[in-house]
């Protein structure tokens, strides 16, 4: 035993020790306060969000050219400075902090992740040139525990542009950055658990499906993660059916996977599932016998007629109209199709309504018959009308009994009966600066047949392949009130234009052949405290977070924003959920349930450390159209560009502490000015450059009902050199080795005549083709001696033998799988005058029009400033 002397002794080492350690712990803590300005900031007032920035594009700065490209990127994540000094710019005074003070100072404070202290390093935009990564922007990741990220879901799925919700409002306001959601919510899935269970367990009070995020308080109780309430455990839940064991709920599938499919009881029926039920809408007038697109769609519609969704009951029909309605009697046993032919379009009637929509598998026979002959009957009209609006009442009238889908093909401008229009463009204002006209829909008719539509569980899917103005801001509204697709194929002819050809083949092979979801609802629910506001998609809002989706596909995508109405103070966890409730092609009733959980922060650089820059620019996108259309394009335009003004300016004010002496931005949003600059300079939203009317409407009505992945290929391109492949950093899938080439910038500085290069604009990829390319590569890979020798309208590579053909093959068939519509390859020389839209594309550069990406920081900085 230790004697009293030496008691007391341990004793006072001890209180000194502690003494110590509150020295040193003080010392680190003032350290921290003075160096970094994370906790302490006063914020300022903020910007004023209303200021208009000037439109730009004009009045361009004065630059001297200083602003050259600059060494290779360095594979370190320090800034590199040097090279990028223009007259008149200083480098900063104040050290940037490294990555280890950063890591240190705020791991000491608030335990913040590595990735989120690399989200908050500064980066001066005018000083680092190469802020784009060699490969795919990959989303934060949020800041939780291990086993709540293993088990949370896809951001392919679903993903958030804040990865740390702010605690309040008052908060979010500070960061000038917009909260909101993007869902691909019926997207393909190689791995999705399906359950089949008499009870699927739910919040009593808000109905929230049981999911990883909840609590269980004991084997009996289980608390909601979005509501709090604590729920009672159903006996049958403690049964698991994956380990076949009894009392462990947690375990249970549901409970384990963020993204589950739970097959319906007939609680959730309204009416027996439908049938898959699809109706085939054709223009057949003289502009569209000309087009030859009615061979193709006959022919590919023989091709898949077995690949259609459904089961034994699925049921088809077709109508044909120019000036009249023509319907089709495909009854069984009949010896062929009989048309029947309705004049009067100002009172449409169905001649025989039980004829019309016939069981697929027994008339399966004069179906093909009817395919067959269909393309020969119109050969020699001369019928140059088209009554869409009469053949579209008609097919409401077809499909109310059942609903389903309606798939509608159309050539030219509707010309008479109900729904006609006139041409509104003016093809002298395409380059128009002041602003652009007819952006809306210049009738109601459509959205209120779709909306009737809608509500008898009927999509209409819009192909519209037309050389001429077809008014498509107003033909568009069939399909986006009714949960429907467009497709769009410009100046589409059979012989004349063989790129498109060949895109609207595969497009409508899938499109025939791809998953449906019939009679659809989705609701969308989430924490308390937050709420939803406003959803972007096509759909039809049935009360304040339920969308009625008549059809819902794999390849449609939806955003919405969101606002936080309560302080989040009293929960470290804010989580969505995503619920889809649809009837599959084979009559069952399913719900497919998606949540995402994520951090709550109460400081104004985590929320910062923590933005996921694509999300932002697709939910700003979707803003920005609904500006455009409601508003006018130049307000639409200088809300985008104050956005970036804003957020970068309560960055500088409130987390960096940084003197101004440059642009200042955090990494994590260190591309948001090249983003909103590559926006400005698209279809949908661009001024100065002549575009057709059509051509900017439907580049807007992707940017509201795509997914995220591809509305990012559309507004940033991604840019290969692929004449030089290398093994470094390749894929290796199926016994393939699929090239992985670094990612350029968008600027003609990349560009060399001795290369071959590759940008991926999502629907279209262009092969660009230096003038002194190697020619053992236009040899191998195009199949030509020479560069002289490329054929000016050259649209596919070539099935050659040799490794340099089967790389390109491999790369190319691997960029084209990853998405859902089928992109045009076009094989640019750079002495062809195709290769004009390949430098549209390359958005860094300057143009008659618009700013430079070098300008527009400029501009960006003066907007800081005032």
């Amino acid at each position: 035993s230790a004697s009293p002397s030496s008691t007391g002794l341990l004793r006072s080492r001890i209180v000194l020790s502690l003494v110590m350690i509150i020295c040193i712990i003080s010392y680190m803590y003032m350290c921290v306060c003075v160096c970094v300005c994370v906790c302490v900031c006063v914020f300022p007032p903020a910007t004023d969000s209303s200021k208009a920035a000037p439109p730009f594009g004009f009045g361009y700065p004065n630059l001297q050219p200083a602003y050259q490209q600059s060494p290779a990127s360095r594979n370190d994540s320090t800034p590199s400075y040097s090279g990028f000094n223009p007259p008149g710019y200083q480098q900063f005074s104040q050290p940037f902090p490294t990555m280890s003070q950063l890591s240190a100072a705020l791991g000491g404070i608030g335990g913040v992740s590595e990735l989120e202290v690399e989200g908050l390093r500064p980066v001066n935009l005018l000083q680092e040139r190469n802020i784009l990564p060699p490969g795919p922007v990959p989303p934060p990741e949020p800041n939780l525990s291990t086993d709540l990220r293993k088990v949370n879901c896809s951001s392919d799925t679903f993903r958030c542009t804040l990865t740390n919700i702010p605690q309040t409002q008052a908060l979010l306001n500070k960061a000038k950055l917009p909260l909101g959601l993007l869902l691909h919510p019926f997207r393909d899935l190689t791995q999705l658990p399906v359950i089949t269970s008499n009870t699927i367990v739910r919040c009593r009070t808000c109905r929230t499906y049981i999911n990883p995020f909840v609590s269980f308080l004991d084997q009996k109780r289980w608390k909601c993660n979005l509501c709090y309430r604590v729920n009672d455990v159903p006996d049958e839940f403690m049964y698991n059916p994956v380990t076949r064991s009894y009392g462990e709920p947690h375990k249970r599938p549901e409970v384990q996977n963020s993204t589950v499919e739970f097959i319906a009881s007939s609680d959730y029926m309204l009416r027996p599932p439908q049938p898959a039920v699809y109706l085939f809408v054709l223009d057949v007038s003289h502009n569209a016998v000309e087009t030859g697109y009615l061979n193709i769609f006959c022919q590919s519609l023989l091709e898949n007629l077995d690949k259609l969704p459904g089961d034994t009951r699925t049921r088809v029909g077709f109508v044909t109209f120019d000036s009249t309605i023509h319907f089709y009697n495909l009854q069984d046993g009949l010896s062929q199709p009989q048309m029947l032919v309705v004049s009067d379009i100002d009172d449409v009637f169905i001649p025989t309504p039980d004829s019309l929509m016939v069981n697929l598998k027994e008339s399966k026979e004069l179906v093909k018959d009817l395919l067959n002959t269909l393309p020969a009957m119109f050969t020699h009209t001369r019928e140059t009308h088209s009554a869409l609006g009469p053949a579209l009442q008609a097919a409401y009238k077809l499909m109310s009994p059942t609903g389903g889908r309606v798939s509608v093909f159309q050539t030219q401008l509707p010309t008479l009966g109900a729904g006609l229009l006139q041409s509104r463009e003016d093809p002298n204002q395409r380059s128009s600066t002041k602003g652009v006209q007819h952006l809306g829909p210049a009738t109601d008719f459509y959205k209120k047949l779709a909306l009737d539509c809608s509500g008898q569980q009927i999509a209409v899917d819009l192909f519209l392949l037309s050389s001429q103005y077809s008014d498509l801001a107003s033909l568009a509204c069939m399909s986006k009130y009714s949960a429907g697709s467009i497709y769009y194929y410009p100046a589409f002819h059979r012989i004349h234009n063989l790129p498109l050809l060949g895109k609207f083949q595969k497009d409508l092979q899938r499109y025939l052949t791809r998953k449906i979801g019939f009679e659809a609802v989705m609701r969308i629910r989430c924490t308390k405290g937050l709420s939803i506001h406003t959803f972007h998609g096509n759909f039809f809002v049935r009360s304040t977070d339920l969308l009625s989706l008549a059809n819902v596909n794999p390849d449609s995508g939806f955003a919405v924003q969101m606002s936080i109405d309560e302080s989040l103070a009293d929960t470290s966890l804010a989580c969505f959920q995503a619920a889809l409730l649809y009837t599959s092609s084979k009559g069952k009733r399913r719900i497919r349930v998606h949540t995402l959980c994520l951090p709550v922060v109460s400081q104004l650089s985590d929320v910062f450390a923590g933005a996921d820059i694509q999300a932002i620019t697709c939910l700003l996108a979707n803003m920005a159209i609904d500006r455009a259309i409601s508003s006018s394009l130049s307000d639409a335009r200088d809300a985008l560009v104050n956005a970036v003004v804003d957020s970068l300016t309560a960055y500088r004010n409130g987390v960096s502490g940084l003197q101004p002496a440059g642009l200042t931005a955090p990494a994590a949003l260190r591309l948001f000015p090249l983003y909103v600059l590559a926006l400005l300079k698209q279809k949908a939203l661009r001024t100065g450059t002549s575009t057709r009317l059509d051509d900017r409407v439907f580049a807007m009505c992707e940017f509201k009902s795509q997914p995220l992945r591809h509305i990012m290929r559309m507004v940033h391109p991604d840019l290969f050199r692929v004449d030089n492949f290398s093994e470094q950093g390749a894929l290796h899938l199926n016994n393939c080795v699929v090239p992985q080439p670094q990612l350029l910038q968008l600027t003609a500085e990349k560009l060399t005549r001795e290369g071959a290069f590759l940008m991926d604009c999502g629907s279209v990829l262009y092969l660009w083709v230096g003038k002194s390319c190697s020619e053992l590569f236009i040899r191998d890979v195009l199949g030509c001696p020479n560069h002289t020798s490329i054929p000016q309208n050259m649209t596919q590579i070539p099935d050659l033998d040799n490794p340099y053909s089967e790389r390109m093959r491999t790369f190319l068939n691997w960029l084209q799988e990853s998405r859902p519509f089928w992109p045009v390859l076009y094989v640019v020389k750079d002495d062809a005058s195709a290769k004009i839209s390949f430098f549209q594309h390359l958005v860094e550069d300057r143009t008659e029009s618009a700013f430079s990406y070098y300008e527009f920081l400029l501009h960006i900085q003066q907007q800081m400033s005032k």
